[in-house]
């Protein structure tokens, strides 16, 4: 009975200890009153207010500010010196521990490893994105997005429909493809087992870093969470041995890079297991979580950009007149002639409208990370072991950098409008060096599906003009769908 009397005051005490021992370094940084033991945890409970609550508190405290998750303090950062600083920094490399809630199922993959581990990884998987290898994924790119066009004729003059779902799938396709060189068939069979447990580990995992109680591994495993983890854990990982172990054979006779380039496809996995052939260095555990790591990072953050794309040229239709002119400048009126690596190039208005959804819509708002050592952000100090966010949303609507902010202005990403912008202003695939290894992958990907759905289909918007509600997931999204109507276009 005293053990239960006892412990909410051992709590409250150890939080306003956390709390005091904190304040002096975080007493320069403005930030919302925290309530003793949970902090600001209740402005998160509603995972549908979260994105807003974030741009809320910057508008507020103008910048940079401090909040509490339980007995957390986080910094999010948004101020352009801040970020510089930041993402400059060569040692402060190191993931926050909320990313470690995808520890089970990424492993030690590029998006959660750091210090030397990373470094070697980072220089083992980089020749992967090499823009003559990534020539060979437009192929993919294509054959996907036919698929796309194909399951999309179903919503012709149908009335308006959440399109997101349908992105998604069909790029779980390319980044299965791409990643382990065996067709998914997401778009085709949409309730397989693999899809289904892609979705639930995103669900669970972000669900969980935003929970007070589940943070802590002897709770979460309470939970039916945790149950349904191990669940699609063991069915994604034995998937992924099993494929690896398919390639392995299937590459025996790959002796040489002329080997290797000699394939007609070629996806990540093929180049990781024939430079393992030659080193020696990965075993087939880090070469599982490197495609997994792919899989994950490359399909979520992809559909998002994707989609929200979508929306805003369905919403804008004079801009998505001007992209679908440049697009007919490239392939006329036919409809079947695969893209090319420079015509994907060409688009350059397309990559504007792409840019300018991205800076709206971050398909990532933040990246968060521990500090490995103290760091001067602009003239604030901040002591190794505090979590830093790099707000990408927030410094991408900074009214000084970005005027009008919420106004939608592919123009400002002109290579005259963009001269003399810091490279810092605009993050949505980060920068320095943990960048997205990615991002060039991304753009071709986003511009291939994007061109394709434009070259036979016109985006309508619904009818009144529908108001997205952001929401964080693995990324952001929006919780009312992307909703948008489809015309067939006629040549």
């Amino acid at each position: 009975m005293l053990i239960l009397l006892f412990l909410p005051l051992l709590i409250a005490g150890c939080w306003f200890l956390n709390y005091f021992w904190n304040n002096r370094y975080l007493k320069q940084y403005p930030g919302p009153v925290p309530l003793p033991v949970v902090g600001s945890a209740l402005d998160f409970v509603n995972p549908k207010k979260t994105v807003y609550q974030l741009l809320k508190y910057r508008e507020n405290y103008k910048g940079d500010y401090k909040i509490y998750l339980g007995f957390q303090p986080l910094v999010f950062i948004s101020e352009l010196k801040s970020i510089e600083a930041m993402l400059n920094s060569t040692t402060n490399l190191k993931k926050s521990k909320q990313y470690q809630f995808f520890k089970n199922w990424l492993g030690n993959g590029l998006l959660l490893s750091d210090g030397d581990y990373w470094r070697r990884h980072r220089k083992i998987i980089t020749p992967a994105f090499h823009f003559q290898i990534l020539e060979k994924y437009v192929e993919v790119f294509n054959e996907v997005s036919n698929v796309l066009v194909e399951c999309l004729e179903e919503k012709l003059n149908q009335g308006a429909f959440d399109i997101y779902p349908y992105i998604t799938l069909s790029a779980l396709d390319v980044m299965c493809d791409a990643a382990m060189g065996i067709p998914m068939n997401a778009q085709i069979n949409s309730e397989s087992q693999y899809v289904n447990s892609v979705k639930e580990l995103g669900r669970i995992t972000i669900a969980r870093g935003f929970s007070v109680l589940q943070q802590y591994d002897f709770i979460y495993r309470f939970s039916e969470s945790y149950q349904t983890e191990k669940k699609a854990l063991k069915l994604l990982h034995s998937y992924a041995y099993n494929v690896i172990e398919q390639k392995k054979q299937e590459n025996k006779n790959i002796l040489s890079e002329d080997d290797l380039s000699a394939k007609k496809k070629l996806a990540f996995l093929d180049l990781l297991l024939y430079h393992n052939s030659k080193t020696n260095t990965l075993n087939d555990d880090e070469i599982r979580e490197e495609v997994d790591t792919l899989l994950f990072e490359g399909h979520d953050t992809t559909a998002s950009g994707i989609s929200f794309t979508l929306y805003t040229l369905a919403n804008y239709p004079g801009i998505q007149e001007k992209v679908y002119q440049e697009i007919k400048s490239i392939f006329g009126d036919d409809l079947t002639r695969a893209p090319t690596p420079s015509d994907l190039n060409e688009l350059r208005y397309l990559e504007m409208v792409i840019k300018e959804s991205l800076r709206l819509y971050p398909p990532v708002p933040f990246y968060a990370r521990e500090l490995t050592s103290n760091i001067k952000l602009g003239d604030r100090i901040l002591p190794k072991g505090m979590i830093v966010g790099i707000y990408a949303m927030g410094i991408q609507h900074d009214e000084n950098i970005f005027p009008n902010p919420y106004k939608f202005d592919p123009e400002r990403f002109s290579p005259e409008n963009s001269r003399g912008r810091s490279p810092y202003a605009f993050i949505p695939f980060s920068a320095g060096a943990r960048n997205c290894i990615g991002q060039k992958f991304a753009m071709l990907e986003m511009k291939s599906t994007i061109s394709k759905l434009l070259r036979h289909y016109q985006l309508l918007p619904t009818t009144p003009a529908q108001k997205l509600e952001l929401i964080l997931e693995t990324v952001m999204r929006s919780n009312n769908g992307i909703m948008i109507r489809l015309k067939k276009r006629l040549p």
